[in-house]
C-alpha cells in the first residue's frame, strides 16, 4: 500500500470521527438544554402556584377575621336587655350553604345558620301581606327570603371590606408578618413533587422591597450565583412593595444530566473508537515503514552474500588451473581465501538467522551464574588483537564488586561482541581507537558500559537504533554494510535478561551503551 493510501484512508477517518463526534457532542448539548428548560419552566410553574397559594392564605386569613368581627357585632346587638318583657315566641334555625365560583374555576363553600323567631304577638313590617297570619307557608316563606336577602347583602359587604383590607392594609404589613417561612417551605416542596414530579433538594430566601434578606433557608449560599429563580410574592401589591422569593437548587446539574442517561454509555464508546481509530493509522505506519525496511534489508543482504560467493566462485575457478597446484604458495593462498570468505559466508548467515528470535516472545536461553567481571575480561582479550590491528587501545575497568548473574554466556558473549564491532566500524579513521569497558554496582544491579571516540550518532537518531532493520541513513554512501539487525538483537537479548540498555552519543564526539543487569542475590 502506498504512503499517500494511508494518508488518504487516515484523512477519511479523521473527517468521519470529527463528524460523527460534532453530532454526538451536539445532540447531547441540545437534549441537556431542553432538559434544563423543562427544569426550569416546571420550577417557574411551581413557584408561581406558591406564590397563589400564598395569596388565597390571605385571603382567607381576612375573611376569617372579619367574620369573627361581625359574629362579635351581631351577638353584641341582638343580646336581650335585663328586665324586659317579650311575648312567647319560637325561635327556629335552619342550615344553608352557599356555593360560589372564583375566577380561577375553584369553587368556595361558606355555611351559614338562618334563625326565625315567631311570637305570639303580630307583626307589622312594610313587607308583610295582609291577612299573612292565615298562611304559615307563606309567612315562613316570606321570613326566608328576608333573611337570605339580609345575609346576602352583609357577605357582599364582607367582600367589599376585606378586598379593601388587602388593597390597602396589606401590603403595608412586613413580609414576615403576612407569611409562614415553614409553610412556604412546605409549598414548594409540596408544589414541584406534584406539578414536576421532582423531588430535590432545595434552598431559598425571602427579600423585602429594600432588597434585604428577611429569611434565609439553611444551605443558602451566601456569595452571588446563577440559577437562581426568583418569583413576587403578592403580585398585586404596588410595584414599590414587591416582595421577591429566591430558590436555589444545588444538585441542578447532576439531576439534569442523570435524566439523560446514554451520556456515559456514549462518551465509553466514543473513547474505545477513537483509541481504535489511533492504533490502526498507527499500525498502518508501522506496517508501511517495516515493508520498507525489509526492502532495504533484503537488498542489503543480498549484496552481503553475493560478494563472498563471488570470491569463493573465482577461487575455485584458479584451484582448477594445474599451474596453481605446482606452486604450493598461491595453492595455499587460494584456500585460505576460500577459507575466509566461507567464515564471512557463514557468519553473514547466522545474522539472518538471528531474525527468528524476533518471531518469538522469548529466546530460549540456557541462564546459569556466571561472573560478569571474568566475561568482560575474556571477551577483551579475544577483541584486543582486532583493536591493534586498526592502531587502537581496550582498556578495561572493574569496580563492581558484586558481578554475579544470572545470564546465557553465549547470547551475552554475542552481545558484548556486537557492541565491540559497531566501535570497529564506525571509528573515526583519522584518530586512534580508544575502547573503554567499565563494571560497577549501582541500587543493587551490575551496570556494564562500552565506550569508543567514535563518529559518534545524531540525537534524533539514538532512539532508533535498537529497533529491528533501521540503519542510520546515510545517503548514498554505504562504506559501513550491515542488515540493521546487531543492535536489535542486543536490545532483545539484554530484555530477555530482564536488564535494560541505552546508548548515549553525540556526533563526532563518541558513542556509550550502558547495559543494567539484575545481580543474584547471596544468602
Amino acid at each position: 500500500m502506498k504512503k499517500s493510501t494511508i494518508w488518504l484512508l487516515a484523512g477519511v477517518m479523521i473527517v468521519a470521527f470529527v463528524g460523527l463526534l460534532f453530532l454526538q457532542v451536539k445532540y447531547i448539548q441540545i437534549t441537556l438544554k431542553t432538559r434544563s428548560e423543562q427544569f426550569d419552566e416546571s420550577v417557574k410553574r411551581s413557584l408561581y402556584q406558591v406564590s397563589r397559594n400564598l395569596e388565597f392564605d390571605q385571603t382567607l386569613q381576612f375573611i376569617e377575621e372579619d367574620i369573627a368581627e361581625s359574629e362579635e357585632k351581631y351577638s353584641q346587638y341582638n343580646q336581650p336587655q335585663q328586665g324586659s318583657s317579650s311575648p312567647s315566641s319560637t325561635v327556629t334555625r335552619k342550615k344553608e350553604r352557599w356555593i360560589t365560583k372564583n375566577p380561577d374555576g375553584s369553587e368556595t363553600t361558606i355555611d351559614y345558620d338562618i334563625t326565625t323567631e315567631s311570637t305570639d304577638k303580630p307583626q307589622h313590617g312594610v313587607f308583610i301581606s295582609p291577612g299573612h297570619g292565615l298562611n304559615t307557608i307563606s309567612k315562613t316563606s316570606y321570613d326566608l327570603q328576608q333573611a337570605f336577602s339580609k345575609r346576602y347583602l352583609h357577605e357582599k359587604a364582607l367582600q367589599n371590606e376585606v378586598i379593601l383590607k388587602i388593597m390597602y392594609r396589606a401590603s403595608t404589613k412586613p413580609i414576615e408578618e403576612r407569611v409562614d417561612f415553614r409553610k412556604i417551605n412546605a409549598y414548594i416542596r409540596s408544589e414541584l413533587l406534584s406539578n414536576a414530579g421532582l423531588s430535590v433538594p432545595f434552598s431559598f430566601q425571602v427579600v423585602n422591597p429594600n432588597n434585604r434578606v428577611v429569611y434565609s433557608s439553611p444551605g443558602y449560599p451566601e456569595k452571588n450565583i446563577k440559577d437562581v429563580y426568583t418569583q413576587i410574592l403578592f403580585p398585586n401589591d404596588p410595584p414599590a412593595k414587591l416582595n421577591y422569593l429566591r430558590v436555589y437548587f444545588p444538585t441542578k446539574d447532576k439531576n439534569v444530566i442523570s435524566e439523560v442517561t446514554f451520556v456515559v454509555p456514549s462518551l465509553i464508546f466514543t473513547i474505545i473508537l477513537l483509541i481504535t481509530f489511533v492504533f490502526t493509522v498507527i499500525t498502518l505506519f508501522r506496517q508501511k515503514r517495516l515493508s520498507e525496511m525489509k526492502n532495504d534489508f533484503i537488498n542489503n543482504m543480498t549484496h552481503e552474500l553475493k560478494t563472498p560467493v563471488s570470491t569463493i566462485s573465482l577461487a575455485a575457478q584458479m584451484l582448477k588451473d594445474t599451474s596453481i597446484a605446482k606452486s604450493p604458495e598461491v595453492f595455499k593462498h587460494v584456500t585460505g581465501v576460500i577459507n575466509d570468505e566461507t567464515k564471512r559466508l557463514s557468519f553473514q548467515v547466522e545474522k539472518v538467522l538471528q531474525m527468528s528470535l524476533f518471531d518469538k516472545q522469548r529466546a530460549t536461553l540456557k541462564l546459569k551464574e556466571k561472573d560478569a567481571n571474568d566475561l568482560i575480561v575474556s571477551v577483551a582479550n579475544t577483541h584486543e588483537l582486532k583493536v591493534q590491528k586498526f592502531g587502537g587501545t581496550l582498556d578495561i575497568d572493574l569496580q563492581a564488586e558484586k558481578d554475579t548473574v544470572n545470564i546465557d554466556e553465549m547470547h551475552f558473549t554475542n552481545v558484548l561482541f556486537n557492541l565491540l564491532d559497531n566501535a570497529l566500524k564506525y571509528r573515526k579513521e583519522d584518530v586512534p581507537l580508544e575502547l573503554m569497558m567499565r563494571t560497577w554496582n549501582e541500587a543493587g544491579r551490575l551496570f556494564i558500559s562500552i565506550e569508543d571516540n567514535g563518529v559518534g550518532i545524531k540525537k534524533e537518531y539514538v532512539k532508533k537504533i535498537f529497533e529491528r532493520f533501521y540503519r542510520i541513513p546515510t545517503g548514498n554512501v554505504h562504506d559501513v554494510k550491515g542488515f540493521g539487525l546487531g543492535l536489535a538483537y542486543v536490545h532483545k537479548i539484554v530484555t530477555d535478561h530482564k536488564g535494560t540498555i541505552r546508548a548515549e552519543s553525540d556526533l563526532g564526539k563518541g558513542t556509550k551503551f550502558i547495559i543494567s543487569l539484575p545481580l543474584i542475590t547471596q544468602n
